[in-house]
Parts: structure tokens; C-alpha cells; sequence
């Protein structure tokens, strides 16, 4: 049989304790969010998961989540590959711009398309703007036609379906378990290949921060079952909560 994956959103950073669009930028985890991402790593371990491997993205806030996730799990020592691919959608124009005025300046209509449509990507940055990723030297190895200046969401899964396919499934298929961290929008894009959800459907998908997702298979690697661990009251509170960010529900 596959091995089990585990999806986990990063802790709360910086930023989304500041309701700002965060992308590509790089921000810290808040105390809360290196608490979340502690307590993810006691419930993963109470549920008896043990990980063969990991994955996560480039950002700070990723990686750290995942150290402390292992860490809590007593697997510190796991490996892990960090790959771009995994990083979160990049919003443009957008990032740095807190989500509630974006919404009053510009419409709720507009504010959650640019939020949550599948195909329709925020304005672009400039190559030398201080967001495009052309100029952060943890990029600098990649081909410069790769970086994005803005993404919609299915640009992100076009970027994260290669490494899927050619990383991760080869890993479950070998009945290893795996852990992936890494950030809202490249796990939702993830969720919405896993699940079968609909390029319409998946704007109404929310990932909280800090809980796994945890996703068994048949051996096809055919999701048939999929449930985030931890408590279900809490839980909805904190899809609840991702849903209001912008003041567009």
C-alpha cells in the first residue's frame, strides 16, 4: 500500500497576524504561529504518524514550521527537500498591501477575484521591484523566464503538479509516509488535484494555519480519505476565520 501523506499550512506569521498579502515576502512565524506549528507536531505524533520524509518551500515561515512540527514529533533529524515550487502563490502588486483596505479601495467583487479566482492573476510587479523574485538570491540558481511577477492560482498548480508527480509520488507509491509544509495557495492548489475539486469550487476552500490534513490512499494513489486531525470546533474556527480575512464574506 502508499504510504500516508500529511499537508500542513505554516503557522501564523507576521503578516497574516497583519492581515497583509504576504506571497513571495519573506515574514517571520508570530509566537502563536511557532505555537501552532508545535502543537501540529503533538498531534501528528498522537495520532501515531512517523514520517519517512518531508518537503517544504524556500520561505522562512514554512521551514520553520516543519522544524518545529518535527521537532514536537521527536523527528528533527527527517529529511527534507525545499523546493520553490512549493512557496506560495505570488500576489503581485498586492503584497505588502493589508487585505481589508485592498477590499475598501478597490470592491469586494474585485478584492476576491484577485483572492480566490482560479485563472485571473493581481497586477504585476516590475522585474526590479523589491518583490519579484529575481531579486532574492535563494532564487538565484533558477532561470529567470520561472519567476513569477504575479500568479493566479492556476499558475501555482502548474508549478506544483511537476514536483508532485515527480517527486512525492514516487515516495508514497514506495509506502513511504510524507509530510509536506508549506503555505495556503500551493496547498490548495495540492488539495484540489488530491480531492477532485473543481477550478469553481476550490475558491471556497480554506486552509487554516497549523493543522495537518492528513490523506490515505488506494493503490492507484487515489485519495479515499482525507481529514484534518486535531479538534473539529477549533478547526472550523480557524476556516472560518481564513475565510473573513479580506472582509469579502
Amino acid at each position: 500500500m502508499p504510504g500516508t501523506l500529511v499537508i500542513l499550512r505554516h503557522g501564523q506569521s507576521e503578516w497574516n497576524r497583519l492581515n497583509l498579502f504576504t506571497g513571495w515576502h519573506d515574514v517571520e512565524l508570530t509566537e502563536q504561529g511557532r505555537s501552532e506549528a508545535t502543537a501540529a507536531g503533538h498531534t501528528m505524533r498522537h495520532e501515531g504518524l512517523v514520517f519517512d520524509t518531508s518537503h517544504t518551500s524556500l520561505l522562512t515561515r514554512a521551514v520553520v514550521t516543519q522544524h518545529l512540527a518535527l521537532e514536537a514529533m521527536g523527528q528533527p533529524w527527517l529529511p527534507v527537500t525545499r523546493t520553490w515550487r512549493l512557496n506560495e502563490r505570488h500576489y503581485g502588486a498586492l503584497q505588502g498591501l493589508d487585505k481589508r483596505e485592498t477590499t475598501e479601495r478597490h470592491g469586494a467583487e474585485q478584492t476576491h477575484i484577485w483572492r480566490r479566482s482560479f485563472d485571473t492573476p493581481p497586477p504585476a510587479v516590475s522585474i526590479d521591484s523589491s518583490e519579484h523574485p529575481a531579486n532574492d538570491t535563494r532564487y538565484g540558481d533558477l532561470p529567470r523566464e520561472v519567476l513569477p511577477s504575479t500568479e493566479c492560482l492556476k499558475d501555482v498548480v502548474e508549478r506544483v503538479l511537476p514536483y508532485w508527480y515527480d517527486h512525492v509520488t514516487p515516495q508514497l507509491l514506495n509506502g513511504k509516509n510524507v509530510l509536506i509544509t508549506a503555505h495556503g495557495n500551493s496547498l490548495r492548489a495540492l488539495l484540489m488535484h488530491l480531492e477532485n475539486v473543481s477550478a469553481d469550487d476550490i475558491a471556497d476552500v480554506n486552509i487554516p494555519t497549523g493543522v495537518p490534513r492528513r490523506y490515505e490512499f488506494d493503490p492507484s494513489l487515489h485519495a479515499i480519505d482525507a481529514k484534518y486531525l486535531g479538534d473539529p470546533v477549533a478547526i472550523a474556527a480557524a476556516i472560518e476565520g481564513v475565510a473573513h480575512q479580506a472582509g469579502t464574506h
